[in-house]
């Protein structure tokens, strides 16, 4: 019998035992369908998290000398913990020692931040993330500006209170109207809006754009932390080959700056892209390691069901494997019959799984911040396990119904 043939009575078969049909593929389906989602779901992450993640929270080619970790996502034990809060502040003087002395060319900003409340024409805005910088701190984000400018170096060094607002902030809080120029009142004290920063949306569902950027040398620098000390300094290398060698010398400095010695731990912490990334990846190669075992259950499972379907499929149709075996059908034919029949009952519980696994991977995507991304690999690694477990599942009923002799089975009623 050719090919063609053996699928096309193998999906009729499919539309006229709907029920059976679908119970035998449900294990298939299953299987195929968490492999889909959970490889979209992981790879859209690993894209998110490079891409939106780091370019818009760390910077390109950038690092961050910090008192300890800004990104952490849990195993990080008491004493850790509290061995980070003993460790001394970063400090604006910190700051000053390491940056006139580094060899390699980057560009540098000192920076703090917390949460405040801000006002506007006695409108007021709370849980405002406040920022206190320097202009180079635009450059290293990437912070584009829609209107209006960055303030100067010259107004962080007069201490000028000045502002850029982020969308969000601009469009709540002039609604309507031009904000440059404004004025918003921060810890009781105006501030001048001079710029209007470019929509950036969200990472995980989080605004990006509720934020105002002041000078940090200005009056709010008290509003975000204590006289002369600072949340981190940020570098970016020009040269991304020179990314380690400045690295190196940040930590070089400091140290000479804490006066460590060499058997000491640092007592700051230079926080990077792939540190920031470290702990996500370690939770992405889990899931995907253990992937192929949970995948391959529902198989197994699938499979078995398949079997059992394919071996009462052969006892239904007893008389007319005798009838074709009659007619001349030989033994391989009858083989590959019930083998196409079971391997296309697979694909077809496979190829559901995969449109399932996509349709719940753009649910997912549409309905919470988690990102997906479809992995073309993963739809074909789905197809070739639906024919591989209706294979495999299909070798004995079709073995059996092989060596049925022609006789026996015409009696068969």
């Amino acid at each position: 019998m050719p090919l063609h043939e053996a699928i096309r009575l193998a999906l009729g078969m499919v539309r006229a035992q709907k029920l059976k049909s679908f119970f035998s593929m449900i294990g298939v389906l299953i299987g195929v369908t968490f492999l889909i989602a959970v490889v979209s779901i992981v790879q859209g992450m690993n894209v998110y998290m490079e891409d939106r993640f780091v370019k818009k929270l760390m910077g390109a080619n950038a690092f961050q000398l910090r008192r300890n970790p800004n990104f952490n996502m849990g195993g990080v034990d008491q004493e850790t913990w509290l061995s980070w809060r003993r460790r001394p502040r970063i400090s604006a003087a910190d700051a000053d020692y390491v940056i006139p002395r580094l060899r390699t060319d980057v560009t540098a900003a000192r920076w703090s931040e917390d949460r405040a409340a801000i006002m506007v024409n006695g409108k007021t805005a709370k849980d405002i993330s406040l920022q206190a910088t320097e202009p180079a701190y635009f450059r290293i984000k990437n912070l584009d500006i829609a209107a209006g400018r960055v303030f100067s170096d010259q107004e962080v060094r007069a201490a000028l209170p000045v502002a850029v607002i982020g969308d969000l902030v601009a469009e709540k809080m002039f609604p309507g109207v031009d904000p440059i120029g404004k004025a918003v009142t921060i810890g009781g004290i105006p501030y001048r809006v001079v710029g209007v920063a470019v929509k950036q949306g969200t990472v995980f569902g989080l605004p990006l754009d509720k934020f105002v950027i002041v000078p940090y040398t200005s009056p709010a620098r008290r509003l975000v932390n204590p006289l002369g000390i600072l949340d981190e300094v940020s570098f970016q290398v020009k040269d991304p080959t020179a990314f380690r060698d400045a690295l190196a010398e940040v930590e070089a400095l400091m140290r000479a700056r804490r006066q460590l010695k060499p058997r000491e731990d640092n007592d700051f912490h230079l926080q990077t892209a792939e540190g920031a990334l470290g702990t996500w990846q370690k939770i992405s190669t889990i899931l995907m390691a253990a992937l192929p075992g949970l995948v391959a259950i529902s198989l197994v499972v699938g499979g078995i069901v398949i079997m059992n379907i394919m071996l009462m499929s052969v006892t239904e149709r007893t008389r007319e494997i005798g009838i074709r075996k009659a007619l001349g059908a030989r033994r391989r034919d009858i083989l590959a019959q019930f083998l196409v029949e079971s391997a296309t009952l697979s694909v077809v519980g496979a190829a559901a799984g995969v449109g399932l696994g996509l349709g719940l991977a753009w649910v997912v995507k549409e309905l919470s911040p988690l990102p997906a991304a479809v992995a073309p690999w993963s739809i074909a690694v789905g197809v070739l396990l639906g024919v591989f477990v209706g294979i495999v599942a299909g070798v004995y009923p079709a073995n059996r119904a092989a060596k049925l002799d022609p006789i026996t089975a015409l009696r068969a009623e």
